[in-house]
């Protein structure tokens, strides 16, 4: 008798039970005013690159999981956007004609699950809280977890962007304006 695959030796699982090991403190406390992609900050609150927190909890997370993360310049942090309540299959983006797209060709917040992953700039290390600059996510967001960004694999600058190619505009221009709601 042969060895059983791996794979199939675990079943595929009904859902997936994930806890925040931190949680985002940010100058951002509106979805109006905070940049949707943290390197495009042109006519969001502050027109710039903002610094904030990200506190870990050190009941989840011990001091030494975070040794040798400031030797890093940038850190990818999946979040899990709490705010947002429910999702389509489509949506308009806010940059481009106003066509709509498949959520899952857009980085529309709005998902069938509530992840973020955002690429942000480590200023530095203390205990349990990451400094950070280049944030794109609302205060109190919960932090799932940190992943340092390594530019051999993360970085594939001649990679075809689909839809956003044909758009007549830089990729780091601000999106259209748009209507705050009352």
């Amino acid at each position: 008798m042969g060895r059983k695959d791996y794979v199939d030796s675990v079943p595929f699982p009904p859902e997936v039970v994930l806890k925040p090991i931190g949680v985002v403190r940010s100058p951002y406390r509106q979805r109006y005013g905070t940049p949707r992609q943290a390197t495009v900050t042109a006519g969001t609150l502050h027109e710039s690159e903002q610094d904030a927190r990200i506190e870990l909890d050190e009941a989840v997370v011990p001091a030494a999981a975070l040794g040798g993360l400031e030797g890093f310049e940038r850190v990818w942090v999946l979040s899990w956007f709490h705010l947002n309540q429910g999702w389509n299959p489509t949506v308009v983006p806010p940059r481009g004609p106003r066509v709509r797209r498949g959520v899952l060709a857009t980085r529309a917040p709005h998902r069938p699950n509530q992840l973020g992953l955002s690429a942000v700039r480590v200023v530095r290390v203390e205990g349990h809280v990451l400094h950070v600059r280049g944030i794109d996510l609302l205060d109190g967001t919960p932090v799932l977890d940190l992943k340092p960004y390594v530019p051999y694999a993360d970085a594939f600058a001649d990679s075809r962007a689909g839809w956003l190619d044909t758009l007549d505009q830089p990729m780091d221009a601000p999106d259209r304006p748009t209507r705050k709601r009352r």
